[in-house]
This record gives structure tokens, C-alpha cells and sequence, in this order.
């Protein structure tokens, strides 16, 4: 396999280091005082053309005067000169370089200009950038430091990538003094090539990197974001940081939806799907990612706390409730445990007070039982300094309480002198430990979000998810009706159709255009009816006395007719009218009003909201939201995410709702976002739910239209299942064999087919000596963002399980015009034609995905491949580095 591509940014054996100056406290001259001092075991060129040294080392003019391969540059002079810095790194097939230079687009058009010409340079010759108006990037456990910070980092295993400069700086000086350590830090700056995605591809695969830190202020591509960090969080911990949280959304809304919703909502979402930890402050990035690396096991959110404080443990208990975590309820058998071994006045529930005079006997008890507890995901223990009380003998039970339990064991020893010995073993322990009790919650309640956002990532729904299929083509006929006469809102009749094409439940609705067709329409439908005004223009029909009920005869009806077009007409002018829409009274004892929603978030694309209805959801608030595609899983959480989830079970006189009901509607809305693009705000509100089933009683969708793509889910942020994309085939001898992406749910499947091979094919396969695929690769080849990556996998029923017989797969380079193919099938299956069949199905995709060219590379010999190769068209050259290797390529 071939390296990465960022490898010469990350791991360079050469670093130009241009604008190095001996002139102090320049940028240059500290860049390169940090290189000679950083340990870089490589090589180091200072390019200054007005100097044959600097700081003691050769001085090159250029980099053609070099004459030595060079694999990052690092820019630190005026912007004005960098374009033809990397014009000079393309010519000397320099791969990637670092811009320190600050001036570009943030100065206004001259700059922005400046940053164009430079980033066009930069593809031409294939130099990927980091930067411009960055601090840089530390590797310091191969003594890299091409930046401007103060001094060095420690080495340690922790990545922090940040679009902040300055707050990098003051994370470096924070990190030393507490004796934290960094595999990575990565100074971002404007991002203009190189961007969240590329970084997080390198370090899942970097070894030197067990958990990934982000400090993020945008994302300018949500769908390489998404596909990377999902990717990079099946395997090391992520967790992040992003400002802006209570920054509104700027367009002006025009649904309740996209008024409810702001950019942070979605953000958020993302975040959840992408089994990510979301923290608020700097401190608690670093408290999570050190409770993270403990290894603790979590499984959910019941917490239980021991403490020698009544009062402390009493406020814990508020807190955590605060943030939605659960006080665990004890067992009989541990309430057993703990009245055997604690004395009387503890306080007989938790949180467990084990009273002030309490020594480290009492505290291993205490502490042992609640870890025992199956209704117990995790325990804080607290203490306050007493006069009996000895802090670190305590501290020591739970060190070695902590080596013996998975689960999450936080403390909290407060005050400041007498704990100070206990905090240091903590410390040297690598145990977390905190200085208030809230900051243990805090961290519990990441460990908890942890563990649920995972079982979130392994979700991998299909655009489909229905056996009943909807009618498609009907929807987007309706949509695209209205966009041809020039409008972007669907009339109530038309949203109505619109969601009976995807099989939701509307209630009848016909639109009358005079007081007489209101009254045969009345009388059609039977009485009571219904009416509310039809015009585009109006989204809160109560609000201009636009909506009339209960209406129960003919002269009300008529009555009601005059009432709102009078309404509308002094409330609202201008408003064009399209009539009133007449429908039957929805008389549902038992209702519960809920909406559901869709809006369209600037960076993730569409997202699905679900929450309270009625006319007040702006005011009200209680919704919860969600990246589509959804599943029963998804929608699930979706739901329970809200308040009004406690009002849809038996409640009062009142049974439970269907369920089933709510959930096949949010689940066809999810069908609705994926296979509509041009969908843009939808309200459903209300969806009148009760055990019967659920109905949609209005809705209101604005559509619009998106920029052309083959990509049928380019509007997504995360890409759907591609069920379109499974076939069926046959063996010569009628073995039915199934060919499709693979899933996440693949991996130990493919675990086996890669053990099962013959240690030749598997050579083949990877160049070198495999036994088993570490985790880290399952997970990269199980778990793929089918946008810029496809595997199929043929399989064949066996004993009621699935057996792998073969596996191709692309990922589109750089460039993004071509990709780089492999292939292996087993030993059984060759000379059957699968390996063919496997092939040509993935130039298809390929093909139809718009790529000019497919190549791979295959060992000299590996005879059986490169027939295969030629059947099928491809053109064979020795590979320039490496003559055991044939590069096979062919144009699409």
C-alpha cells in the first residue's frame, strides 16, 4: 500500500526552512532556532538569499541551490513573495509546505487574490499547504517544530489540531507546565488546502497518536469532516472543542423549523453521529482526554457517589442531575452490603455519605460495592480533609480499586494542602482526579456521551427504509411543478401530496376558492370541519386570525369563510391568497401535537428535527435534531432526546401513543431528505399522534433548487447506505452470489476472509507479510465514506451466515480524477470469473462517479493479476522506485 500523502508534512526527512534570519525575535529566526533546538534528526536548509549562514548553519539563495531532495517547506517571509515560493517547491518536487506568512485573504481583495494565485500554484504542482496565517506544526516526538511558539512541546500521544494560532501557544504553555505531551500540534490557519479531513486521515493510521483534540471555529467541508472524523473515532478517542455555540442562524427562516434550528443544532448533530465527546472549555478537553485514555468502560449514564460530605456530595447530585445524568438507584444486595459495613448514620441511598470520622477502610467498602452494582455505570468518590481523615491513604485504596474495576472511577479530593500528596499519587497513578466534585461530573458525563455517540456511529441506514417503497418520481414532480412556475413554496395541497407520495398520513384537504365551495366542500367532507387560510406567504396562520375549528353547520362554514379572508386582508395586505383549505375536524381524544421538521444548515446540508407542536414551538423550544439517514435505532434517540418524549407514554387518562407509528413517519421524512435535494424547510406541525396512529393535519415545505451532481447524496453530509449499488450474480456452477458495499458490520467477516487466505494471496494483496488486519485497518476498510471511497464485497449464504468470497475497492486520489484500486478473492473462487466481475462493477461506480482513470499496483509476480489486468484493458509499466512492482493503470 502506498504511504499517505501527508506523509512529508507529518514525518518529512527535509525541511527549507525560507525567511530563516538571524535577526531575533523575527519569525524566521525563531522558526529555525526552534529546528536546530527541536532534535530534527533530518535535514535543514535555511533559504535567505542575503546570507551564506544563518544561525551557524550553510545558507542556501534558493532552493534550486540546494541540490538535495527536500520534503517540507516551511514559508515565513512577506505574502507577497510566497507564490513564487511555491512556484520554486513545485519545480524541485518539494510535496507539501507550511505558511507561517500572515496577509493574505483576512486583509481584503488584494490578499485574497494574493491567496488565490498561490493555492492555484500549489495544484498545479501538487504541493499541499498548511496555512497561510498559521503557527505552524510540532511533531516532537520526531523533533519537528516548524513554528513560532516559545519553545518546544513534550512528546506524549495526545494530537491537538486547532484553527486557533494564538490559543495553541497558550495550550503549549499550559501543556508544559502540567507536564501533558503531544504527538501532534497542528496550527491550521486559514486552511485553504490541507483541512480537518486530510489531518484526521493521517492521524488515525499515525501510531504515535492515541487520542485526537480539536479546537474548531468552522468547517468549510462537511462531508470530508464527517467521513474522517467518524472514521478516526471508531478507533481513538476524539474529542473537540467549537466556539460559536450561541451564534444564530443568519438566514431569515422561513418555516418554524429553520427558526427553532440554529448552526450550533446542527453542528451538534453531527457530532453525535460522528461518535465524537463535545466539550465546552479548554480544561475539560484535557480532562476528558485523560479520563478517555484510562480505558474505562462505560456503559451508561448512572452515576453513584460516595462521600465523607454530605453537603459536596449533595451538590454533585444536583449537578449531575442538571446535565441529564441519572443518581444510580442501588440494589437490595449492595444496600445489603453497605449497611453490613458502614455505621448507622450513613445515609441509606445515594449519595452514599459515609460521614465525616470516615478512614480508607470504610471508603474501599463503600466504594467496592457501588462498582458491583449492575445498575452502577460509574462512581465519584469525594473527599473533604478531616481531622481523622488521611487523604492519600484513601487515595491509594482508590488507585488500586481503579486497577481492578472497569468501570469509570472518578475522584475529587477538595481543598488544597492537606490533599496535595494524594493529588500527585492521582497523578502519578494516571488516574483522574478533581479539584471540585463538579468537574468529576463534567468528565462522567463525556464518559457517558462517549459511549452513546459510539453506538451512534455504528449506525449505517440506507436512503430506503421501508419495504414499501415511495413514490419518487411523484415527489420530485410535484417539486420541480412548482419551481417551473418560478415558486418556492408548495401550496398546502401540494405539501399534502407531496407526503402521501412517501406514505405519511395527511388528513383530507380540499381548497375552496368562495363561500359556496366552501360549503358543498363542508358538506362533502362532513361535519365538523376544519378551515385555514391558503397563501404562500403566511407561516403562522393563527397569528393573522387565519385558522377557524370546531366548525360544526352550514352558516358557520360561511360565516368562517368571510371571518379569515377579512383577517388576512387588514392583518396582512399583501399576501397573495390561494382560497381556504377545508378539511375534517381531527377529533383525537387521546392526541398529542407534535412537529416534525426540515431545514437546511449552510455547511452540514439538510437536518431533521422532531419536537412539541402547536402554535407555540418557537416558544416552547423542545426539539431535538438530527443528521439524516436515520434508522429505528436513530430515530429512537432522536425522540427521547426530548421533553415531550414523557408525554407519548401512558400518561394521566390517557394511553400510550403508537410508536411504531411516530417512528415509520420521522423514518419517512428521513427518505424524504435523502431522495428530495431539492427540499429545503419542511414543517409538519401538527402531527396529531395517539394509539391509533399518527396523521398529519398541516404542512408547509419550501424547496429550491441545488447545483447539478452525478452524486445523487451530494446534498448529505453523511452518504446513505448505497443500496442501489447491491446485485445479484452466479457461479457457473449456480452458487448465487451477492455483490455490495461493505458495512461497518462487515469487520469481523472481513477479519476472516483476510486470516482465511493463503499467506500468498494475502502478500499479494498487501506487499508484505500479513497475518490479520490490526484494528486500526478493520476499521479503515469496514467503515468508508462511500463519496470518495467504495468497497464491494461478494458473498454467498452459508448456514444461515454470510461468507466473504472476494473484496474490491477504490479511493480517489488528490486529484480527485482518478483512484487507486485492489482486489483479492479466495483461493475457491479463482477462475471462476469473480475477480472480473468484482472489477468491472467497480469501474462502473468509478465511471459514474465522474473519475478519468483507475490504477493500482501489483507485484511482478503476480501472474494471475496481471492477466486479469490486461483482460480487462489495463496498461502496465514498471514502477519508477521499485522493480518487484507494476503499475497498472486505465482512463474510464
Amino acid at each position: 500500500m502506498s504511504q499517505h500523502h501527508l506523509k512529508p508534512l507529518f514525518a518529512p526527512n527535509s525541511v527549507a526552512v525560507f525567511g530563516a534570519s538571524d535577526k531575533v525575535d523575527s519569525i524566521g529566526q525563531i522558526v529555525m532556532q526552534n529546528m536546530r533546538q527541536s532534535g530534527f534528526k533530518g535535514q535543514l536548509y535555511p533559504i535567505n538569499p542575503k546570507h551564506k549562514t544563518v544561525q551557524g548553519t550553510a545558507a542556501f539563495a534558493d532552493l534550486a541551490e540546494v541540490k538535495q531532495p527536500v520534503d517540507l517547506a516551511v514559508i515565513a517571509t512577506p505574502a507577497a513573495t510566497v507564490a513564487g515560493i511555491i512556484a520554486q517547491c513545485g519545480q524541485q518536487q518539494v510535496k507539501a509546505a507550511i505558511i507561517i506568512s500572515a496577509g493574505f485573504a483576512e486583509t481584503g481583495e488584494a490578499g485574497r487574490a494574493l491567496e488565490l494565485e498561490v493555492l492555484a500554484l500549489a495544484k498545479r504542482y501538487g504541493v499541499r499547504l498548511i496555512g497561510p496565517n498559521c503557527l505552524g506544526v510540532m511533531r516532537p516526538g520526531i523533533g519537528l517544530n516548524a513554528t513560532f511558539n516559545s519553545g518546544n512541546a513534550i512528546a506524549g500521544n495526545i494530537a491537538f489540531v486547532s484553527q486557533s494560532g494564538a490559543l495553541c501557544t497558550a495550550i503549549l504553555d499550559w501543556a508544559n507546565a502540567n507536564d501533558v505531551g503531544f504527538s501532534s500540534v497542528v496550527s491550521m490557519g486559514a486552511s485553504v488546502d490541507v483541512d480537518f479531513g486530510e489531518i484526521l486521515d493521517y492521524l488515525i493510521s499515525d501510531s504515535l497518536t492515541h487520542s485526537i483534540l480539536l479546537y474548531i471555529e468552522g468547517i468549510h467541508d462537511a462531508r470530508s469532516f464527517m467521513s474522517s472524523i467518524r472514521a478516526a473515532a471508531r478507533i481513538k478517542p476524539v474529542i473537540l472543542v467549537k466556539v460559536g455555540r450561541h451564534a444564530a442562524a443568519s438566514k431569515a427562516a422561513i418555516s418554524h423549523t429553520a427558526s427553532i434550528v440554529g448552526a450550533d443544532d446542527a453542528f451538534d448533530a453531527a457530532i453525535r453521529r460522528a461518535g465524537v465527546v463535545r466539550v465546552q472549555t479548554i480544561s475539560q478537553l484535557f480532562s476528558a482526554a485523560k479520563a478517555l485514555s484510562c480505558g474505562f468502560d462505560t456503559s451508561g449514564n448512572r452515576l453513584a457517589i460516595v462521600t465523607n460530605g454530605g453537603g459536596p456530595g449533595v451538590m454533585a447530585t444536583d449537578y449531575a442531575l442538571d446535565l441529564g445524568l441519572v443518581m444510580a438507584d442501588l440494589t437490595e444486595t449492595t444496600m445489603a452490603t453497605l449497611n453490613a459495613t458502614l455505621p448507622n448514620t450513613w445515609s441509606h441511598g445515594n449519595p452514599v455519605d459515609i460521614i465525616g470520622d470516615a478512614q480508607a477502610d470504610r471508603y474501599y467498602h463503600a466504594v467496592k460495592a457501588c462498582l458491583e452494582d449492575p445498575n452502577v455505570d460509574g462512581v465519584l468518590t469525594i473527599l473533604t480533609p478531616q481531622a481523622m481523615t488521611k487523604p492519600l491513604d484513601v487515595a491509594n485504596v482508590i488507585i488500586a480499586l481503579s486497577d481492578q474495576y472497569k468501570k469509570p472511577l472518578l475522584s475529587s479530593w477538595m481543598g488544597e494542602a492537606q490533599v496535595q500528596a494524594s493529588r500527585s499519587a492521582f497523578n502519578a497513578a494516571k488516574k483522574p482526579s478533581f479539584r471540585n466534585p463538579e468537574s468529576a461530573v463534567d468528565v462522567f458525563s463525556f464518559l457517558s456521551a462517549y459511549h452513546n455517540n459510539q453506538r451512534l456511529l455504528m449506525q449505517m441506514p440506507g436512503p430506503i427504509s421501508h419495504h414499501l417503497e415511495p413514490d419518487v418520481e411523484s415527489g420530485r414532480m410535484i417539486i420541480e411543478g412548482a419551481l417551473q412556475e418560478k415558486r418556492t413554496i408548495l401550496g398546502e395541497m401540494e405539501s399534502k401530496a407531496l407526503l402521501s407520495a412517501f406514505h405519511i398520513p395527511v388528513a383530507q384537504t380540499m381548497v375552496a376558492r368562495s363561500p359556496n365551495e366552501a360549503l358543498l366542500i363542508a358538506q362533502q367532507l362532513g361535519f365538523p370541519v376544519a378551515m385555514k387560510i391558503n397563501s404562500p406567504d403566511i407561516t403562522h396562520k393563527s397569528d393573522v386570525g387565519g385558522v377557524l375549528l370546531n366548525l360544526a353547520n352550514a352558516p358557520a362554514v360561511r360565516a368562517a369563510y368571510h371571518e379569515i379572508i377579512e383577517n388576512v386582508k387588514r392583518l396582512r395586505p399583501t399576501a397573495h391568497i390561494n382560497g381556504i383549505s377545508i378539511q375534517p375536524m381531527v377529533v383525537k381524544e387521546h392526541g398529542r401535537e407534535l412537529m416534525l421538521g426540515v431545514t437546511n444548515d449552510p455547511v452540514f446540508g439538510p437536518i431533521i428535527t422532531f419536537g412539541a407542536g402547536g402554535t407555540t414551538v418557537e416558544i416552547v423550544a423542545d426539539r431535538s435534531v438530527a443528521l439524516p439517514p436515520l434508522n429505528t435505532f436513530l430515530v429512537k434517540d432522536l425522540i427521547n432526546r426530548t421533553h415531550v418524549a414523557k408525554m407519548l407514554g401512558q400518561f394521566r387518562n390517557m394511553p400510550a401513543v403508537n410508536m411504531e407509528a411516530l417512528e415509520s413517519v420521522l423514518l419517512r421524512v428521513s427518505e424524504m431528505v435523502c431522495e428530495l435535494p431539492m427540499l429545503m424547510e419542511m414543517d409538519i406541525n401538527p402531527l396529531i399522534l395517539d394509539e391509533r396512529g399518527a396523521l398529519a393535519a398541516d404542512a408547509r415545505i419550501v424547496v429550491g433548487l441545488r447545483p447539478p451532481s452525478a452524486d445523487r447524496y451530494a446534498h448529505m453530509a453523511i452518504y446513505p447506505y448505497p443500496t442501489h449499488l447491491i446485485s445479484q450474480w452466479q457461479l457457473a456452477d449456480g452458487t448465487d452470489v451477492v455483490i455490495r458495499p461493505i458495512r461497518p458490520e462487515d469487520v469481523w467477516m472481513v477479519q476472516d476472509f483476510v486470516k482465511n487466505l493463503s499467506e500468498e494471496s494475502r502478500y499479494f494483496r498487501f506487499m508484505k507479510s500479513v497475518q490479520q488486519l490490526s484494528e486500526s485497518l478493520l476499521v479503515r476498510f469496514t467503515q468508508i465514506d462511500y463519496s470518495r471511497e467504495m468497497a464491494l464485497i461478494a458473498t454467498r449464504n452459508e448456514q444461515d451466515h454470510e461468507l466473504q468470497l472476494g473484496v474490491t475497492r477504490y479511493a480517489i486520489n488528490p486529484d480527485g480524477e482518478s483512484c487507486e484500486f485492489s482486489l483479492v478473492v479466495a483461493e475457491s473462487m479463482h477462475g471462476t470469473g469473480l475477480a472480473q466481475k468484482l472489477m468491472t462493477a467497480l469501474m462502473d461506480i468509478a465511471r459514474a462517479k465522474g473519475l478519468a482513470r483507475i490504477e493500482g499496483e501489483v507485484l511482478k509476480n503476480n501472474a494471475n493479476m496481471l492477466k486479469l489486468m490486461k483482460r480487462l484493458g489495463f496498461t502496465a509499466v514498471s514502477h519508477p522506485d521499485d522493480s518487484s512492482i507494476k503499475n497498472v493503470y486505465k482512463l474510464l
